[in-house]
């Protein structure tokens, strides 16, 4: 019975885990600002270190966090240089 529930309650962690880490940002910071206040109002914590578990419940690691990277935002397009249009441009030489 023992073993059942601490692999009852692993499962219930990673399944946590897996949803915390693949909600939208928006939600995700909402989510970390409710839990954050919640413990401050339980008395675990006391306000800055609440705004602090805020920051870092918000927040992802790695490439997922398209929310603060910017690397999805739009690129805008380089001008071609004098160079790559002597490349592009047609041979003018006749054969």
């Amino acid at each position: 019975m023992t073993q059942q529930l601490i692999v009852g309650f692993i499962v219930a962690a990673a399944a946590f885990y897996a949803v915390w880490r693949w909600m939208p940002a928006g939600w995700r910071r909402g989510a970390a600002q409710k839990l954050a206040a919640g413990t401050h109002r339980a008395g675990w914590v006391d306000e800055e270190r609440a705004k602090e578990l805020a920051a870092s419940l918000a927040k992802t690691s790695g490439c997922g966090s398209c929310d603060s990277c910017g690397s999805c935002a739009p690129k805008t397009p380089l001008k071609p240089t004098e160079a790559d249009q002597a490349t592009t441009r047609p041979s003018t030489q006749s054969r």
